[in-house]
């Protein structure tokens, strides 16, 4: 049993402090453990539990996230504004509706990984103009309730208000003034936290983004998925009827 205690803590240890826990890296025996050993499993999901944690097994991988309101290791959302790079509460949300719209540029639906490789700042522009005029346009047959309209006609206005570019040079900056801007500093703050890669303005999603993302979809399915796929749905619907 002590054996058990020493590997589960051997475990969560790796994974806070960032090193890779997956059965072909440096740390297999400990994904082997976790893997194989019931004892071990669970003494790990207690031991994450305790802490606000969350392990994500993806492709013979473990993953970390912190748990919701976790302070410790989490990010509050001011701390968050100023780690991406924004000021108001309505940037932040049109933050999160922009990560929303990357991560549908590969996963569409429960088991339907988009095979693509990479994703443009163009792509996801093109998408989030597509969606906030879907959303402005239909609000009232979207069963929002007043702060939820609201909050989508502000983070609207914030998008429609900025510029697609806002430099004279070709070269695109991280800043609040444009759109290819905004999007670059959402890219800039995926990439800090290990789920992209950036090579000639295309970003590549890493592992640890698709088992994140998967969690997302299968499992937590939050208030803006819902929307969404209401948006979603209905834009299917009227595809057909065309």
């Amino acid at each position: 049993m002590t054996d058990g205690l020493d590997k589960a803590l051997d475990i969560v240890s790796a994974l806070i402090t960032g090193e890779e826990v997956r059965r072909d890296g440096e740390n297999a025996g400990l994904y082997e453990a976790y893997a194989l050993g019931t004892e071990v499993y669970d003494r790990v999901l207690t031991i994450l539990k305790r802490l606000n944690l969350q392990v994500y097994e993806y492709k013979d991988a473990l993953y970390l996230t912190a748990g919701e309101g976790n302070r410790l290791f989490g990010y509050t959302n001011e701390e968050l504004k100023k780690e991406i790079g924004v000021r108001l509460n309505r940037e932040l949300y049109l933050c999160y509706f922009i990560i929303y719209h990357i991560m549908t540029w590969f996963y569409k639906d429960s088991g339907n990984l988009v095979l693509s490789e990479y994703v443009k700042s163009e792509h996801v522009i093109r998408a989030v103009d597509h969606s906030l005029t879907a959303i402005v346009k239909d609000l009232k047959e979207l069963s929002l309730n007043e702060v939820e309209e609201n909050s989508f006609k502000e983070i609207a206005m914030v998008w429609e208000d900025m510029p697609l570019v806002q430099t004279e040079d070709g070269q695109t900056r991280a800043s609040r003034g444009s759109k290819m801007g905004f999007v670059k500093m959402v890219f800039n703050f995926l990439v800090s936290q290990e789920l992209f890669l950036e090579a000639e303005a295309r970003y590549y999603p890493k592992q640890r983004f698709f088992a994140l993302m998967e969690h997302y979809f299968d499992e937590h399915k939050g208030r803006l998925y819902q929307i969404m796929r209401g948006e979603e749905d209905a834009t299917d619907k009227q595809n057909q009827g065309q």
